[in-house]
């Protein structure tokens, strides 16, 4: 077969691969990369459980022998010293005299919510998805999908605070007013659209960065709304900023900023989605959407974010896509030419990709 046999790609994550390097690991290779991914997943596994159980943010507040731990967060005597051990072996803790310590570095990328350092919401992240193992077999043998819904508390928790850090700081107070068109909405206090908003940073960090800003932010989990009123009374802004348990597409009026942070990639239907957010712009709004700093185009081998990307995509957001009926099937792989695409169809004159610099995530600018 000839490339030009191979059907044009339909998704982000489909295309023609690049020729493999010649050579490859020899067996002892691999098998030690696949030892040291086993002792990964434990670290995280344990992780998950320090989390969880308290242990880390106990043991932030001071050092603890095991007993003190158990006691101070109601769990077992016989599971934290072997948690704690587990920990000290692994090199996060340190011991002396029985005591275990948490340092400084381990306590912020543990403990510290706000910080862009606090990496431990990957890990719990990616042992939550793993419940769903075996609905996912089934949904990879079938060609169904896996719900968001399915995924639990675990998911949508572990997305927003990972992103938290970055939603609250940079995005709002960095990122965006360096644009010049977003810079001047900001300032003016115009009203912005926050679409898929999530637990509602987005939205929030605007309001906290911005004063004058209004924000309505729509989405379709339920649980994600609720949790999202909630964080934007706690963080006293919900006189400026609003939630609705809503499609976008039901929103009326318009808006001189539309966004959509990290959410467009999961759409089953991004085109419907991206053409509601031009409408609600009306002919002088701006549209932007945030979504994920994958390669320009499918190279193997791929660096660390790349391979991040997949693993989400694998493990969550291309068995949600494909759990509704004729989806897009996008994944979270999601190619510039792709989002492209899909502005076009969507009535969308011009894409710009903006010169903002983030590990993870690519800024696109969509022109009516």
């Amino acid at each position: 077969m000839t490339t030009t046999d191979i059907p044009a790609p339909v998704t982000a994550g489909t295309s023609v691969p690049t020729a493999a390097p010649t050579g490859g690991p020899t067996a002892e290779e691999f098998g030690e990369r696949l030892f040291g991914a086993v002792l990964g997943l434990q670290f995280a596994q344990a992780a998950y459980l320090g989390d969880r159980l308290g242990w880390y943010r106990a043991l932030a507040a001071g050092p603890l022998t095991p007993a003190a731990l158990a006691r101070r967060t109601a769990t077992s005597e016989r599971y934290a010293r072997e948690w704690c051990e587990h920990q000290a072996v692994c090199g996060v803790l340190t011991v002396e005299g029985g005591v275990f310590t948490l340092p400084p570095g381990p306590a912020e990328v543990l403990t510290d919510e706000l910080s862009p350092n606090h990496v431990l919401p990957l890990a719990r992240m990616t042992v939550g998805l793993g419940r769903e193992m075996d609905a996912l077999v089934a949904a990879y043998r079938s060609g169904g999908g896996v719900s968001w819904d399915r995924f639990g508390p675990d998911a949508r928790e572990s997305q927003a605070a990972a992103n938290r850090p970055l939603l609250l700081g940079p995005v709002p107070r960095e990122h965006l007013p360096s644009v010049p068109e977003i810079a001047a909405v900001l300032h003016r206090g115009g009203r912005v659209a926050d679409v898929g908003c999530g637990f509602g940073w987005s939205a929030i960090g605007l309001a906290l960065a911005h004063p004058g800003v209004t924000v309505d932010g729509f989405d379709l989990d339920a649980p994600s709304v609720e949790a999202a009123r909630r964080h934007a009374h706690e963080h006293g802004v919900d006189d400026r900023v609003r939630f609705h348990h809503a499609d976008a597409a039901t929103a009326t009026g318009t808006y001189d900023l539309v966004c959509a942070f990290e959410c467009i990639h999961d759409l089953p239907d991004p085109v419907a989605v991206l053409a509601s957010m031009r409408r609600l712009a009306g002919p002088d709004g701006t549209v932007l959407v945030m979504d994920e700093r994958v390669a320009e185009e499918f190279t193997a081998p791929g660096d660390e974010v790349e391979q991040l990307m997949y693993g989400y995509s694998l493990m969550c957001c291309l068995p949600d896509g494909m759990a509704h009926e004729h989806s897009a099937a996008t994944g979270t792989v999601m190619r510039p030419d792709t989002l492209r695409r899909y502005a076009r169809e969507a009535g969308f004159a011009g894409t710009e990709v903006l010169p903002i610099e983030d590990a993870f995530f690519r800024f696109y600018l969509l022109r009516p």
